[in-house]
């Protein structure tokens, strides 16, 4: 991060700040303590939706104590609730200034309870789950340190990234499978064969067409911060719109014709693309198993 130790450091040990671009907490508080050298307990709340929220308990200690600046924020923390997938766990963050700023490593790991169910369903969704909203909270502290970009910004931004990806891919999927798929005869398979092209497989070249359209689609789900994506969807729409006008022009004045479609569909892609460079991504940081260390509270 393009940022000083101090200000990375309290923008990350300040509950309040804390809490604003970590979306793994909606709420931490410090808990008052005897001297400045007992480690500071706190409170931390997760709402998880449906007005259901998990709070625990933790203490964390710092230290500047390194010549090079290098430091680091051990964690220990643990809930009671038995709605908590965690039952304990420790972490630690490290800050390593150097001449570009500051490179910021975490590594935490926990118990869960529940027995075998609990470890199962950490395996399969809550482990790779909280492992993309720690990595995605991460670059929106970066955007918010290195340009300026408010968290709250950052998850509007996203909303509207992800339903635009959505309803670009929901577009596609009805034209691959309704039209082209299911009633063909309403006027696809129509401007095939005005089109001339396919001598006599015009029913086959709907149906390809209408598989592509439903791959391309389900892409757009996966795959929606692809730029080459959305660069392609423009040309995609360009090009359908030029066959469809060539085939049978008679359409284009037909109400929701394929420009009213194309054209919101396009401006989409547009959105999308220039929304990129603002954008969150957990893919931005390193997530590479590295060997485990310890740091005793």
């Amino acid at each position: 991060m393009e940022t000083s130790l101090e200000r990375l450091w309290h923008y990350t040990q300040t509950p309040e700040i804390h809490s604003r671009w970590d979306l793994r907490f909606t709420r931490i508080e410090y808990l008052p303590r005897t001297s400045a050298d007992e480690p500071q307990h706190f409170l931390y709340e997760t709402k998880i939706g449906f007005g259901i929220k998990v709070s625990g308990k933790g203490m964390t200690s710092g230290s500047h104590s390194k010549e090079s600046g290098e430091s680091t924020s051990a964690l220990k923390f643990w809930s009671d609730e038995k709605i908590s997938l965690i039952r304990t766990g420790s972490g630690y963050w490290k800050y390593i200034p150097h001449s570009k700023g500051i490179t910021f490593l975490t590594w935490y790991d926990y118990e869960t309870r529940h027995g075998a169910p609990g470890q199962w369903i950490d395996r399969l969704l809550f482990r790779p789950l909280i492992g993309w909203a720690t990595a995605w909270s991460f670059d929106s502290l970066r955007l918010w340190l290195d340009r300026d970009i408010a968290p709250r910004v950052s998850r509007t931004l996203y909303l509207l990234f992800a339903l635009a990806n959505v309803t670009i891919a929901l577009t596609w999927l009805y034209h691959g499978i309704v039209p082209k798929l299911l009633y063909m005869e309403t006027g696809e398979l129509a401007m095939m064969k005005a089109s001339g092209l396919f001598g006599g497989m015009e029913t086959t070249a709907v149906i390809a067409v209408g598989i592509g359209e439903i791959l391309f689609g389900l892409a757009f789900l996966f795959l929606g911060r692809n730029r080459f994506l959305h660069y392609l969807n423009i040309a995609s729409l360009l090009a359908l719109g030029c066959t469809a006008f060539v085939a049978k022009a008679a359409i284009y004045k037909a109400p929701f014709n394929p420009a009213t479609t194309s054209i919101g569909v396009l401006a989409l892609s547009l959105m999308v693309l220039a929304m990129r460079p603002f954008l969150p991504d957990a893919g931005r940081c390193l997530r590479q198993p590295q060997k485990k260390k310890h740091v005793d509270l």
